[in-house]
């Protein structure tokens, strides 16, 4: 009897989708929410953050806000942004994604542009060539951009207790940072969702479900078409 030599088929890649905007605006609120929609749609959820999101991203995290690193060079502040990033990626992100889970970050690279471009005012090219030689072709499938207006945002931000390195920035810094958020996403609308953060959570959290839904709905009826295909090959 001939053994078998049937092969498991590799698992379709999973989606990536981040969350994006300036402090208080309410990411962290909602991933649990939208990580606990996917899982009710039968889909494999996977939870994350940057900077951090694996051990030593964890330990870089901890060096970014540190309030006592308050003269940290804005090129050290880059490039240990995209060192965590490329820890991340490599021990949490992409085997997720090639195991066909859904990703949920709290922050990617596009907070990169918006802090370390806006805020702190580093080139565009400088942090592409780093998101190239870090992240490759990766890029997120649906990026959820909390929009708020910064005066709002830092004040609920500082109400949640002592500010971290970020959070003691100044309310100019956030509307940097804010205005290449929403640049960005005015040049991208196929990949973004802008949502509006000043409303009421319920109402915020419709705006990102509905977008969620489309998403799954989206790579659902593809997946059915690709099947159908093969099927008649």
């Amino acid at each position: 009897m001939k053994a078998s030599t049937a092969v498991n088929p590799k698992p379709e890649r999973g989606c990536f989708i981040t969350l994006e905007g300036i402090e208080g605006a309410g990411k962290s609120t909602h991933i649990a929410q939208l990580a606990t929609l996917l899982s009710s749609l039968g889909l494999r959820v996977v939870t994350t953050r940057e900077p951090g999101g694996s051990p030593i991203a964890e330990r870089i995290r901890a060096l970014l806000l540190d309030s006592a690193n308050t003269g940290m060079d804005e090129t050290a502040e880059l490039l240990l942004m995209f060192a965590a990033r490329a820890e991340h990626l490599r021990t949490t992100i992409r085997p997720a994604l090639e195991s066909g889970a859904w990703v949920l970050c709290d922050r990617f690279t596009d907070a990169t542009y918006a802090y370390q471009g806006g805020g702190r005012g580093l080139s565009s090219e400088r942090i592409g060539l780093l998101e190239t030689l870090v992240q490759g072709d990766l890029r997120p499938d649906l990026t959820l951009l909390f929009d708020l207006a910064p005066a709002l945002g830092l004040a609920r931000a500082r109400g949640r207790g002592a500010a971290d390195r970020f959070e003691s920035e100044t309310l100019h810094f956030f509307e940097a940072v804010r205005a290449v958020y929403l640049e960005r996403a005015h040049a991208s609308p196929g990949r973004y969702c802008l949502i509006d953060a000043a409303a009421p959570l319920s109402v915020v959290g419709e705006q990102a479900g509905r977008a969620l839904r489309a998403l799954v709905e989206t790579r659902r009826s593809e997946s059915a078409d690709a099947s159908d295909g093969g099927a008649a090959m």
